[in-house]
């Protein structure tokens, strides 16, 4: 009988995904590649502090190719940005959806004539324009944009969405019945269980070996500690190409009872940061591990994605052994299942919290003798035993003690709030050069310092370190040729510098008149063109950057062309 149940329960779930691709036009869009499309990412794979929204697209590691209208419908919008999606366009169709194509080189020529005129005109090479239904319309399978590698992309390929045009919500599109051969099941390489009577964030997670047999998986009796315990699962989805891609569906289930299912088929752009809230965000951060959650955490409010009322969370009442099982899923109804048991085996002491425990839905300020940091209601995913501590900086431009809020293997969801007070007095002049440099262990970011009576007070929206830094530097670049000569290649590289920060503005003029310059990650790039022709002999390029702190430089170059 357990085995018709479960039988059921997985004809259900296969039917499940057929239904959802049902709501969706099917064969509707077209591959929006000239060559087969294979995926290198899907929708709903984890990234930093993100679902990805959309398909990535492999263009055999080429830039330039085709990228095609999926449908009929017209140029909605457009987007030209350092980061994000580089260069971008938006279709929007008379069946109610929008489809994105982001990372691209170039428009095609009416468009990109258009953007550039635009670009002169605002004398700004950032760009976010929307258009009316009659400006560019556009026929399917028409060109529409050369693919690239521009914005936050680490390779070439296409980005592509689908999103719900009045909601605005990205959408699955492998719902869409995109020809993807994919005959291969999620692959289950881990399993670890919490202590949930405190936080999943202590004392962390507890990993079990997971064995494969055959096509199952199966892991030895699993003897807990706790008696509020839940799961996460570690596995991968896998295209017939390869790829590491993301879990579509999950679904646990105890004793023949479901207690929590997810699956990943529309998330909007305001929400997708919930991600942090469904994964071990610390295997992430630290072990560049994703490990999902089977549960939901406390302060985890993203919509459409688990089933409401289930939770879970394992109550465990007795000592008796339990059945446990994990059915994964891609779209395609390909199925892993892993198959273990539960034991309580007795009840350890639990996390002992500190007075400055910060909780789901409960806003808070934490001080220290020199810094106040404020969390929203929104703050944290889960409880957090905070530690926050100030020590001295012995270099001569921190003016400030290092505050150190927590650590940099904990996510927070919102912007928070750090006020700082500087260890001397500044006249006004250098109150307007303090900024507010963060470490996060990775990396760093620097914002502008706002004064609030006697602290200097910036908004983050990570955990590490934290200090006030007097920056008198200047921006600079600095120039790809001598000074003075012939250019025969096709563009002018300036490439920016800092020494706190980063370049938050930059203007270039030749001879008098504004140029158009591409930012690419710290370069500024100018091709040329019409403006600047060969044998149009010696020119100036006057090139005014700002800094973070609002420091500005000018600086003057000459070549010849």
């Amino acid at each position: 009988m357990k085995i018709f149940y479960k039988l059921m329960l997985i004809v259900c779930l296969i039917s499940g995904i057929i239904s959802q691709a049902q709501n969706y036009p099917q064969n509707y869009f077209r591959n929006p590649l000239n060559i087969p499309m294979q995926l290198a990412a899907n929708f709903g794979a984890i990234r930093s502090n993100h679902f990805h929204m959309g398909l990535d697209l492999r263009t055999n590691s080429q830039e330039n190719l085709s990228v095609l209208a999926s449908a009929d419908g017209y140029v909605s919008r457009i987007k030209v940005e350092r980061y994000g999606f580089g260069n971008a366009v938006y279709i929007t169709h008379p069946n109610g959806y929008t489809t994105v194509y982001a990372h691209l080189n170039t428009y095609f020529d009416a468009l990109d004539a258009y953007v550039k005129e635009r670009q002169y005109k605002d004398e700004k090479w950032e760009q976010d324009i929307t258009f009316q239904p009659g400006q560019f319309p556009v026929t399917k399978g028409q060109l529409i944009a050369l693919s690239g590698n521009t914005g936050g992309s680490a390779g070439p390929h296409l980005h592509f969405e689908i999103r719900d045009t009045k909601t605005e919500e990205c959408l699955n599109p492998l719902l869409f019945g995109f020809a993807i051969p994919d005959s291969v099941s999620p692959i289950i390489s881990g399993l670890y269980w919490y202590d949930r009577r405190f936080s999943t964030y202590e004392p962390g997670a507890n990993g079990v070996i997971v064995k494969k047999t055959g096509n199952s998986y199966t892991a030895d009796v699993v003897k807990v500690s706790s008696p509020m315990i839940s799961f996460g699962i570690k596995a991968v989805d896998k295209a017939n190409r390869g790829f590491n891609l993301g879990i579509y569906q999950a679904v646990l289930l105890m004793d023949g009872q479901r207690i929590y299912s997810f699956s990943i088929d529309k998330v909007s752009y305001d929400d997708t940061r919930y991600e942090n809230g469904c994964i071990d965000y610390t295997k992430f951060a630290r072990d560049k591990m994703s490990v999902q959650h089977l549960s939901v955490l406390p302060g985890m409010k993203l919509q459409n994605y688990s089933i409401p009322g289930l939770s879970g969370i394992i109550n465990l009442q007795d000592n008796e052994v339990h059945n446990i099982e994990i059915i994964l899923k891609d779209v395609r109804g390909n199925t892993s299942r892993l198959v273990t048991k539960v034991q309580l085996i007795g009840t350890e002491s639990s996390v002992n919290p500190t007075g400055n425990i910060v909780k789901p839905n409960e806003g808070k300020t934490i001080s220290t003798q020199n810094a106040d940091i404020s969390f929203s209601k929104n703050a944290v995913y889960d409880a957090v035993n905070f530690n926050v501590n100030e020590k001295p900086d012995a270099d001569s431009d921190v003016i400030s003690n290092i505050i150190s809020i927590h650590n940099h293997y904990v996510p927070v969801h919102d912007n928070y709030t750090v006020k700082i007070r500087p260890n001397r007095k500044f006249d006004q002049n250098e109150k307007d050069q303090v900024i507010l440099l963060f470490d996060y262990g990775s990396d760093k970011d620097a914002v502008k310092g706002k004064w609030n009576g006697d602290k200097v007070e910036g908004q983050f929206n990570r955990l590490g370190t934290v200090k006030l830094v007097l920056d008198k530097s200047l921006p600079s670049v600095s120039p790809g040729w001598k000074e003075g000569g012939l250019i025969n290649s096709s563009s002018l590289r300036l490439k920016g510098s800092t020494k706190v920060g980063d370049i938050v503005s930059f203007r270039a003029e030749m001879d008098g008149k504004w140029l158009r310059f591409a930012r690419v990650k710290n370069d500024f790039v100018y091709v040329f063109d019409e403006k600047c022709p060969k044998g149009s002999g010696a020119h100036t390029l006057k090139i005014t950057t700002s800094n973070t702190a609002g420091n500005t430089n000018t600086q003057t170059f000459t070549f010849q062309r």
